[in-house]
């Protein structure tokens, strides 16, 4: 047990029997009345964020979950294989816990895969992958007076908004957290 006071960001806590990572708190002190922390909360098992205040004299439970590094192998249907590198056991995940991350897996991408109590939760992705544009259109000269961004489908099937010039065959760098374009290799 933890006083609320001693959260962090990226602590894992228990509310109400259910594992949250910590993603943002604060420490408010009113001028009349007791102080209390307000907290932006991500729940482990459903993936939504939540707003929770706590009195600042609660005392939490921290949630103890452990991490994995494990490698994305392949899908079957609705099913998708992941092994752990150091005893090649293989997990395998339902679409539905993986949600929008399936835009981003592909085959022997390094994640990490999120247990608590033996419970397979969720998945951390790294911050940025590099995915092969599979599909564009070619830049339009002169075409760069309102915006100089083009659709580009990538061998995931996630649609990303590209600079004009980026074709089809390169590589190029996307973020994870919001699936943006971020550099060319």
């Amino acid at each position: 047990m933890i006083n609320i006071n001693d959260v962090k960001n990226g602590m894992t806590i228990l509310v109400d029997d259910v594992p949250y990572t910590v993603i943002e708190f604060q420490h408010v002190k009113p001028g009349k009345g007791a102080a209390f922390v307000k907290t932006k909360l991500k729940n482990l098992r459903t993936g939504a964020n939540i707003e929770y205040t706590f009195n600042s004299s609660i005392k939490v439970e921290r949630a103890m979950v452990e991490k994995k590094p494990m490698q994305y192998l392949y899908n079957t249907g609705d099913n998708y294989a992941f092994m752990n590198m150091e005893t090649y056991e293989q997990v395998e995940l339902n679409k539905n816990v993986l949600e929008d991350q399936i835009d981003y897996l592909k085959e022997n991408l390094e994640v990490e895969l999120i247990f608590y109590k033996d419970e397979l939760i969720g998945v951390n992705l790294p911050e940025k992958i590099e995915v092969l544009v599979t599909s564009t259109e070619p830049a339009v000269k002169g075409n760069t007076a309102t915006n100089a961004t083009k659709e580009a489908i990538v061998e995931t099937g996630l649609k990303v908004r590209v600079p004009l010039f980026i074709n089809e065959g390169e590589t190029i760098i996307i973020s994870t957290s919001d699936g943006k374009y971020v550099s060319r290799k």
